[in-house]
């Protein structure tokens, strides 16, 4: 026998559906009809973070689900049986012929609705103990606000209820048993249990207006762990199932006291499968094999703290246990102490990590670690973070984008009157495709003052400028190889743009710069032979400007170009490190894993004393999870909409911020907005009328000797309003670096979700407030980690030739 099983939520993602939409035209336009929305423009696109709303993700899982199903069916036939999880047992139900594709999707739409309204509750899986022994700490603690929601797996459940019921039961249970770990549900209500009876009544008389027939296949139902009785309305057990626990171990358990030997899964990755099989595994009284977890998309789409996960199986990756709303647990983690830091901050000298990455690195930036903490614009990577790394034995870059010559060079003074001369550090040189004079000042000004290393970000070509810098001083060694005076590590996320990097710099450059005296010819002799970068940092999904690249991907390949380009050039080998996401020990150990010479962080960083924002922002980063970023247009490339990712808890601008860049790409100009919209904009995003925002980017472009762009703008309608627009991004990065009480709901804070991980990372420990996470304290702990995580896991400190 077969059984057919459908996932529930916590399974989207952005892309989903693409591989079946174009089959079924007439359902997509069906499920438009219905849901008054494009369900394939939210499902492939998702430009509003809409599918972290319950309201939208259900619907479109469903709607998803569904044509698989059908795409699968011709060539897979019919099952034996059908069960689905939570959400699931709708399509489940649809399978069985008890509703159709419409019926389902507006109960389902409905479903969604009545949930996403619900507020006050908390959920959390426990992974690594069964049904029985959570029961059981349930009766003993007396606690009648907290009950089970799901029954996933002989090692998963999830409790619901109360927030503070939720969390002294996971306290319980943590300390009686140190293997369980206990993962909060970023939900906002506790669902599948008592607390939705309200919402259960109201889909129950939905459901009484409904016409539904009896299952033609066998449906296992969430409620009883049984089959749909014949002469029982389905709507009666249906009706239940919001407030009702999920009995997934059971419904398992049925299966193969059905004769079922095979499932067939529809949804993102196999985690309902492995569910499958751990309680095949107990019946046969052995140990499941380890799982891994399934791949993460290109994107996922995160949770609002609130409503995405509604109460799904946990995924969990590794030792620390990450707050992914579906999946099975992980292998048994490594002890303790490798999962999590100790109440020292992880300070202790003794700890590896020393030997991670290439030890070549370590000696041309002078660090200690293969680690870098790198630069965050308007100097929130501040001359105090730069200061405090290089007096403990590591590097940091300081972070000039968006700040004038003037104030770079105060940072210059600052550094170099506090570290004795010759101290490691390094100054960020950020392109600016409007402002190619800028770049080259920004280069006299460091090559005038000593400056040695260079971190090179958002470049998508090589210019002049910063082959002037590296050329600078390039000599020949008593060898005669070709040796350069200056590092540049180059951010890149796209293969074409490492290839430039890992050649030597274009003729035409060198010539050039030779014919105006910038360089001598012997040092653009010796240029020709080196590659432009000394270093390529893969960024991967990070805070900030992202590609949104994925490092398991781009890792391995840009490597393998390194290896193919090093016969092209003399010099040293080009390193190649890691950063995005780098929030956790297990994240680093996965970046040295695939071969990374050293990592960088960035986030983490930004919530430190070190970090030069406001005490405001980093009582919000503090808090964060990993759901809590989003994506928002960047504001210096707004025209041709890149993007940034951001922190969306406790601030709207990315809300308001693809706002703005919607009404651009639909109008022409300001005048073509309509007065509704623009005295919504005055109110919430400007603060003031438009016209005084225009007189303030005149004075701005005017103050700054670039009078001629305004002057521009005046003739051409689009470009004003791109301007006017761009101003908000301006105003919102201001007012968060201000810690501006009147203007929070506008703070821009760059951030990726590794801070989150952090934050989970340092929960119940020193470094939990962030008044206590000193940038040298918080690369110790990820780098020391990751050292215990290689080694619980077997593998070497090194596990690739150091460059």
């Amino acid at each position: 026998m077969r059984a057919l099983l459908f996932a529930g939520q916590g399974s989207q993602r952005r892309g989903m559906g693409a591989d079946v939409f174009d089959a079924f035209p007439d359902h997509c336009a069906l499920a438009d009809d219905i849901l008054g929305y494009s369900v394939r423009d939210l499902c492939l696109r998702d430009d509003g973070d809409r599918l972290r709303l319950t309201r939208y993700a259900q619907p479109a899982l469903f709607t998803v689900h569904a044509l698989t199903y059908l795409a699968q069916r011709a060539e897979r036939g019919e099952p034996d049986v059908v069960a689905g999880h939570s959400l699931g047992e709708f399509n489940a139900l649809m399978a069985a012929g008890v509703l159709d594709f419409a019926t389902g999707l507006r109960l389902v739409a409905e479903r969604g609705r009545l949930m996403g309204e619900a507020d006050g509750g908390a959920m959390a899986a426990v992974i690594g103990t069964g049904l029985t022994e959570v029961e059981r700490v349930l009766a003993a603690a007396g606690r009648e606000d907290v009950e089970i929601a799901n029954d996933n797996a002989p090692t998963q459940v999830v409790i619901s209820g109360s927030p503070q019921g939720v969390s002294a039961v996971t306290r319980l249970l943590t300390t009686a048993d140190p293997a369980v770990r206990c993962v909060p549900l970023p939900v906002s209500a506790a669902f599948h249990s008592r607390d939705m009876a309200p919402a259960a009544r109201r889909f129950a008389d939905t459901l009484a207006r409904v016409e539904l027939s009896p299952p033609r296949l066998p449906v296992i139902a969430n409620v009883t762990a049984r089959p749909y009785p014949r002469d029982t309305p389905v709507a009666d057990l249906l009706g239940r199932q919001i407030r009702s626990r999920v009995r997934w171990t059971e419904t398992m358990a049925h299966l193969l006291d059905s004769g079922v030997e095979e499932v067939w899964e529809v949804g993102r990755g196999r985690t309902l499968t492995g569910f499958w099989q751990e309680v095949r595994a107990a019946r046969r009284g052995a140990s499941p094999a380890p799982r891994t977890a399934d791949p993460a998309p290109a994107r996922p789409a995160p949770a609002r703290a609130g409503e995405a996960s509604a109460a799904g199986p946990v995924r969990t990756a590794g030792p620390v246990p990450a707050a992914a709303p579906e999946g099975p647990p992980a292998a048994p983690p490594p002890p303790a102490a490798t999962a999590a830091p100790s109440r020292d901050g992880g300070r202790a000298a003794h700890r590896p990590g020393t030997t991670l990455g290439s030890a070549r690195f370590r000696e041309v930036y002078r660090t200690r670690h293969a680690y870098v903490a790198g630069s965050m614009y308007q100097a929130i990577a501040s001359t105090d973070l730069v200061v405090r790394m290089a007096e403990h034995g590591l590097f940091g870059f300081f972070g000039t984008g968006g700040l004038s010559l003037d104030r770079i060079g105060a940072a210059l003074d600052d550094i170099e009157r506090r570290l004795p001369p010759g101290a490691a550090f390094g100054m960020n040189l950020l392109h600016d495709m409007a402002d190619a004079e800028l770049e080259r000042a920004t280069v006299d000004l460091f090559l005038r003052r000593g400056v040695s290393h260079v971190e090179a970000a958002a470049f998508t070509r090589v210019t002049a400028p910063l082959v002037l810098f590296r050329a600078k001083g390039a000599r020949r060694d008593a060898a005669g190889a070709p040796v350069a005076a200056r590092q540049v590590l180059a951010k890149v996320s796209r293969p074409e743009v490492a290839r430039q990097f890992l050649a030597p710099p274009a003729p035409g450059l060198l010539a050039a710069l030779v014919a105006e005296g910038a360089l001598t010819r012997d040092e653009a002799a010796v240029a020709a032979e080196l590659p432009v970068a000394s270093d390529l940092c893969v960024e991967s999904d990070s805070g900030g400007h992202t590609d949104q690249g994925v490092a398991l991907a781009l890792v391995p390949t840009l490597r393998r170009l390194r290896d193919r380009a090093a016969h092209a050039t003399g010099g040293e080998p080009v390193r190649v490190g890691a950063a995005g996401g780098i929030g956790t020990p297990e994240a680093a150990a996965a970046c040295f894993l695939l071969g990374a010479d050293f990592v960088l962080t960035g986030s983490v960083n930004q919530c430190s004393p070190q970090a030069g924002t406001s005490d405001a922002v980093k009582d919000l980063l503090a808090g964060l999870d990993v759901q809590d970023v989003a994506y928002a247009p960047a504001g210096d490339l707004f025209e041709i909409g890149s993007r940034v990712q951001v922190v969306r808890r406790g601030t709207m601008f990315p809300a308001r911020a693809n706002q703005l860049l919607d009404l651009y790409r639909r109008h022409e100009g300001l005048e073509a907005v309509d007065a509704r919209t623009l005295a919504v904009l005055e109110r919430t995003c400007f603060r003031r009328p438009v016209a005084e925002v225009w007189e303030e980017v005149v004075r701005h472009y005017r103050d700054t000797g670039r009078p001629q762009i305004t002057r521009d703008a005046e003739r051409d309608p689009r470009r004003r309003m791109a301007l006017v627009f761009r101003w908000y991004f301006a105003d919102s990065t201001r007012a968060a670096l201000d810690g501006a009480k009147d203007n929070t709901a506008n703070y821009q804070i760059h951030c990726g979700p590794a801070m989150g991980a952090f934050n989970r990372l340092v929960e119940g420990t020193a470094l939990e407030s962030w008044r206590r996470r000193d940038v040298d304290a918080i690369a110790d702990l990820l780098m020391t980690g990751a050292a215990d995580v290689l080694a619980a896991a077997g593998a070497p400190a090194a596990p690739h030739p150091p460059s």
